[in-house]
């Protein structure tokens, strides 16, 4: 009888070292999924390759490891049941010469980023819609008629918040790009980066950051090519930014990337 209450022990604490110790069988934690990213593309001004853009765009997110990137030419997609299982909307995109998005997409998108999910408007998408009033409150700032920018070249950007989640590490930079000045719209933002314009006599915003409802939105305007996309400050700007609308609401300024907590993905 001692023989077998020893024996039960044995087992019993071989059992409890298994359930603790990796090497023995502990199941390790499951890696969070990816979030996922629907990207509306298909079309825009001819001086804007969206084709040439959009799988730079989606390869600079898929390679951080923290993004699965679905691609759309046709944003009807918008008015689908099925964007209920992305987490963020990415819009490359500018109808010039297509009508606007349906009533049912207008709510959609609403619905989709009041409920708590994110949006990311990238370069002249700040363009679009220009017959959806929303547009301009969701996304901030917009390009309207008497908008515009100088000729494409070099210019200064300054850092406008260096403690912020997004620009964390950033310092002032030279890009080579097309600097977008008097955008319009009465929306409180968030200026990230900025730059002072010989177009318009004025420092523009080209980065910037809002809430809308329990969601977070995040316009960059720059990105007029692949050239301006390649550029390591742009990248880090254009990633984090899509980052930082799934992060919960106390994550912004002071808190590093690395160390921030993300929200898990919805689905």
């Amino acid at each position: 009888m001692k023989w077998i209450a020893a024996s039960t022990i044995v087992v019993a604490s071989l059992f409890v070292i298994a359930s603790v110790n990796p090497a023995l069988g502990e199941d390790k934690p499951a890696e969070a999924k990816p979030a996922r990213v629907l990207l509306i593309t298909g079309c825009d001004v001819k001086a804007h390759d969206w084709r040439a853009t959009s799988p730079v765009l989606r390869e600079q997110l898929e390679e951080t490891g923290k993004f699965e990137v679905v691609v759309s030419e046709e944003p009807l997609v918008l008015e689908s049941s099925a964007l209920a299982d992305y987490d963020i909307i990415l819009i490359n995109y500018f109808n010039w010469n297509r009508p606007g998005i349906t009533p049912k997409a207008q709510k959609n998108i609403i619905d989709f980023v009041k409920s708590g999910k994110g949006f990311v408007s990238f370069h002249f998408s700040c363009r679009a819609f220009g017959d959806w009033p929303e547009w301009r409150n969701l996304i901030g700032r917009v390009w309207v008629d008497g908008s515009g920018h100088g000729p494409r070249g070099k210019f200064k950007v300054t850092v406008a918040d260096k403690d912020h989640f997004i620009t964390t590490g950033l310092t002032d930079f030279e890009a080579d790009d097309e600097l977008y000045a008097k955008l319009v719209g009465d929306t409180p933002i968030h200026v990230l980066v900025e730059a002072k314009s010989d177009w318009s006599g004025r420092t523009e915003p080209l980065a910037w950051t809002l809430d809308y409802g329990k969601g977070r939105v995040f316009n960059i305007v720059l990105g007029h090519d692949v050239k301006a996309l390649r550029t390591p400050e742009f990248k880090s700007l254009f990633t984090r930014g899509t980052d930082w609308v799934l992060q919960p609401h106390d994550v912004a300024a002071g808190v590093s990337p690395a160390v921030a907590h993300p929200r898990s993905p919805t689905n």
